[in-house]
C-alpha cells in the first residue's frame, strides 16, 4: 500500500507543475455545512421515492456485494480480516451464542464502501513525497482547515465525518454505461464516461426529459462489476478500471446529485499501469490531482462517493429509475463506511 501511495506521488510530481488548488470556501449551503449535496434531501426526494416503491412492479434490488476476507480488496487501505468466534455460553444457563471479531484492517474502506466528505482533502501545491507530509496546510469541503477537521495524526475527524452524513432516501437513476459505451462488454481500464456520454445515455433510456434532479442518486453501471470474484484469487479487480471524467464530475454537480456510485473500485478512471507509475492520470485532470473526481465530489461539490457498488442485476432488468436507500454505519468520525445501499423500482420491457 505504501509502495503504490510513494510511487503515485513521484509520478504526479513529475507530470504536473505545482499550482496552489483550494477546498471550495464558498458552498452553496449556510457557514458550517458538514453534509453538502446532502442539504437536498427531503420531503421532496422521498414524495419522489413514494412512486417507485407503490408499484406494484417494483423489485428490490442488493447493491452491494458480500462482504469476507477473500473479497477484492483495496490496495490503499489494510486488507480487511475478521474471524468467527467458537460458540460460548454462560453457565448456570441454557444460552448459547456466537459472535466475530475484527483482527485487522480498514472495515470502512474495503467492499462496498462510501465516502465521508472529510476523506478527501487538498494541499496548496504537490506533495514531492520526500519531505515530511505537510497535512497542516491541508482544506476541506468547505474550507475547513486540518486543525478543524482532523487536529492531531490519532485524532478521528472532527468534523466532515461518515457520522454527519443523513438518512439517503431519495430516487435513483441508473446508466447502463456497458450497453452504450462498452457496446455490451465492460469498459476498458482508463475509459471515461464524460458528461456527454451521461446526456447520450439519459437519452437513449428515455430519461432525458426527466433528466437529473437535485437530491437524485446518480448510479453508472460500467461492467467493470463483473470481474468482482470472491474468492480473488486472480487479483485483478484492484489494478484498474474505467471512472467519471472530470468535465462528468463537474455536469453531477450542476444537477445537485447527492452521491454517485460505479460499479468500479476507484470511482476515479485508473489506467493500465497507473498505479504502478506507468501511465498518466486521465485527461482533463488538473496539475496535481490525478484522483480527479474524489478530489472534486468531496472537496469542492460535497457529493459522496460510493465505491464497488453492485449494478449488474438491476442494470440486467433495465431498472432506469428507482428509490434507493443508503444508510452507512454511523462511526464517529469515520472517514467512510461500509455500506449496503438498496434500490426498490420496477423492471422495464
Amino acid at each position: 500500500m505504501n509502495r503504490v501511495l510513494r510511487t503515485l506521488a513521484v509520478v504526479s510530481a513529475s507530470l504536473v507543475c505545482p499550482l496552489p488548488a483550494s477546498a471550495q470556501n464558498s458552498p452553496p449551503w449556510p457557514p458550517g455545512d458538514e453534509i453538502g449535496m446532502a442539504n437536498t434531501l427531503g420531503a421532496a426526494t422521498w414524495q419522489r421515492c413514494a412512486t417507485y416503491l407503490a408499484n406494484p412492479k417494483a423489485k428490490s434490488y442488493e447493491l452491494s456485494f458480500l462482504r469476507s476476507n477473500t473479497m477484492p480488496q483495496s490496495p490503499f487501505a489494510v486488507p480487511l480480516r475478521e474471524n468467527a468466534k467458537p460458540t460460548v455460553g454462560i453457565p448456570g444457563t441454557r444460552h448459547a451464542f456466537n459472535t466475530d471479531e475484527v483482527v485487522s484492517g480498514d472495515p470502512n474502506q474495503q467492499g462496498t464502501q462510501m465516502d465521508a466528505l472529510g476523506h478527501f482533502a487538498v494541499l496548496p501545491e504537490a506533495w514531492d513525497g520526500k519531505s515530511a507530509f505537510p497535512s497542516g496546510g491541508a482544506t476541506y469541503y468547505g474550507g475547513y482547515r486540518q486543525d478543524e477537521v482532523k487536529p492531531t495524526p490519532d485524532s478521528p475527524l472532527k468534523k466532515l465525518g461518515i457520522d454527519k452524513v443523513p438518512p439517503i432516501v431519495t430516487s435513483a437513476v441508473l446508466l447502463d454505461a456497458k450497453a452504450h459505451l462498452g457496446r455490451g462488454s465492460a469498459m476498458a481500464p482508463g475509459a471515461l464516461v464524460t458528461a456527454r456520454d451521461i446526456e447520450a445515455m439519459l437519452e437513449a433510456q428515455g430519461l432525458a426529459r426527466r433528466g437529473l434532479v437535485a437530491g437524485d442518486v446518480l448510479y453508472i453501471y460500467t461492467g467493470w462489476g463483473d470481474n468482482w470474484q470472491d474468492p480473488d484469487t486472480e487479483k485483478f479487480y484492484y489494478t484498474k478500471g474505467p471512472g467519471l471524467s472530470y468535465d462528468a464530475a463537474k455536469y453531477i454537480e450542476g444537477k445537485a446529485v447527492v452521491l454517485v456510485a460505479l460499479d468500479n473500485p476507484f470511482t476515479d478512471p485508473v489506467a493500465d499501469g497507473f498505479l504502478a507509475g506507468k501511465a498518466p492520470p486521465a485527461a482533463g485532470a488538473p496539475p496535481g490531482l490525478p484522483f480527479a473526481i474524489h478530489h472534486h465530489n468531496l472537496t469542492q461539490a460535497g457529493i459522496h462517493n460510493i465505491q464497488n457498488a453492485n449494478l449488474g442485476a438491476m442494470a440486467r432488468d433495465k431498472v432506469w429509475l428507482s428509490c434507493t436507500i443508503i444508510l452507512p454505519l454511523r462511526t464517529q468520525g469515520a472517514a467512510g463506511s461500509p455500506v449496503r445501499p438498496v434500490a426498490i423500482g420496477a423492471p422495464g420491457q
